[in-house]
């Protein structure tokens, strides 16, 4: 069984969009129906601060709140850990927006159901990126992979630059960041 998982490297993102033009694009998504949100952090101090890009999307918990809100299960967590949406059985409640802690659900205006991130590994192939957005990004700010697997790219690159969740003891989210 495969647990899919990213680390995002912040140390690398130069804040250019590439990743989230490349999911919009792959995903068909509509202008202000984004799946990588932006957040900037400002570190340092006056007058050497330094501003942090913090690429954001669905963090794939395990302990999905969104999940456990949805009253009509369209929400669920596939075997892989991917917290997926079954369009047809959304109702368009916005109970897993309210829910995620982080809230990077979006809604989409012209048919009201609630999408997010889910990796697109229905595109995948083995051997393969997980998706535009890793595969667009001009600094290698993202690694894709099996959590579950200590040899695999993205397990390596946690140990190595030391990654954690963006918020720690929030979720047991699936993405990853080195910060």
């Amino acid at each position: 069984m495969t647990r899919y998982g990213m680390l995002v490297n912040t140390r690398k993102c130069i804040g250019c969009y590439a990743c989230r033009e490349a999911c919009q694009h792959q995903n068909k998504l509509l202008d202000n129906e984004p799946f990588i949100r932006y957040e900037e952090r400002v570190t340092g101090k006056f007058p050497t601060t330094d501003v942090e890009m913090v690429p954001m999307q669905c963090m794939q918990c395990t302990d999905a709140p969104c999940v456990s809100v949805c009253p009509t299960g369209a929400s669920h967590i596939g075997p892989d850990g991917i917290v997926v949406i079954d369009h047809g059985r959304c109702i368009g409640c916005l109970y897993c927006m309210a829910a995620c802690p982080y809230q990077l659900r979006v809604r989409n205006e012209e048919t009201g159901a609630v999408d997010k991130c889910r990796f697109c590994v229905a595109a995948v192939k083995p051997g393969e990126a997980a998706s535009n957005c890793v595969s667009a990004c001009p600094m290698g700010v993202r690694t894709f992979g099996d959590l579950d697997d200590p040899e695999s790219n993205v397990s390596r690159e946690i140990r190595a630059t030391g990654a954690k969740p963006l918020v720690e003891g929030l979720t047991e989210a699936a993405i990853y960041y080195a910060r």
